[in-house]
């Protein structure tokens, strides 16, 4: 059988006597991209914690890149893994030119590069990321002095730095205002088409933020999985309104989704609108 990116079995995660998530099936195949999605307190954030070895299940089994946890040394299996979130951006030295920001992430590195030594194949490599995510322009700025949207197509460069063979997105439309988010679906876009075999986990609550190239979704809710698949199968109005207890019609138009409160729940996916 082939290797799986992530299979979780039966995954529940137990904090203070309740359960965040409950009995998580879920298998993303090498190469696939994914968007994990529900409204706030599904439960996407303690998932992805999961996805990311940084938190074990107290029932279920979790193998992540062919590796069980509780059977593997994570710390060998977290490289392998690109993370952007909250976290990460906290420890970033802001007052970096973006070049470096994004080369130090060869060695997940979050203090300036003669720490290490990169060859001129790591500083091209970086320049070609940025490039993908449409920051090469930047980068000679401090990164102190970026907009936030643009702060996060170039940590997004830097988690792609790592060669990593699984890349996990929280959020990243978070805060942006519509240009800002515009710019960034198109660079997620265009790293959806071009890296071959990245596996690619992203979070949102939003669906205006799927980018095309990103055609399966798990959808969370209380804890549990409501629904998973095929975007266009998964995301419909019947779902969103059971989920959010209110009228809501999804449509679809060029690779993009938008979901409103309307009296047709069940409208489907099926024509561009």
């Amino acid at each position: 059988m082939r290797v799986a990116a992530i299979d979780l079995r039966g995954v529940t995660v137990m904090k203070a006597g309740k359960e965040l998530i409950s009995g998580v099936n879920w298998r993303v195949e090498t190469g696939e991209r994914w968007v994990l999605f529900g409204p706030n307190g599904a439960g996407k954030t303690t998932l992805l914690q999961v996805v990311s070895t940084y938190q074990f299940p107290a029932r279920g089994t979790a193998t992540i890149l062919g590796q069980r946890m509780g059977r593997t040394d994570v710390r060998r299996l977290r490289p392998r893994i690109g993370y952007v979130g909250p976290a990460p951006a906290a420890l970033v030295r802001r007052h970096l030119p973006c070049r470096d920001i994004v080369v130090t992430g060869r060695h997940a590195a979050f203090v300036d590069t003669r720490w290490h030594h990169y060859t001129d194949a790591d500083w091209e490599f970086a320049h070609r990321q940025m490039k993908t995510m449409g920051v090469a322009a930047l980068a000679d700025r401090e990164f102190a002095t970026l907009s936030d949207g643009e702060r996060k197509r170039v940590l997004i460069a830097r988690a792609l730095m790592a060669r990593p063979d699984l890349l996990l997105l929280d959020e990243p439309g978070t805060g942006l205002d519509l240009g800002a988010r515009e710019r960034l679906i198109a660079s997620l876009s265009g790293m959806a088409g071009s890296a071959e075999g990245l596996t690619v986990i992203l979070v949102t609550h939003h669906v205006e933020e799927i980018p095309p190239g990103f055609d399966r979704m798990l959808i969370l809710a209380e804890g549990r999985v409501k629904a998973r698949g095929e975007i266009r199968g998964t995301l419909t109005g019947d779902t969103l309104t059971g989920i959010y207890g209110i009228p809501i019609g999804v449509t679809s138009s060029n690779g993009r989704y938008v979901a409103t409160g309307n009296n047709h729940p069940g409208r489907s996916l099926g024509s561009d609108s």
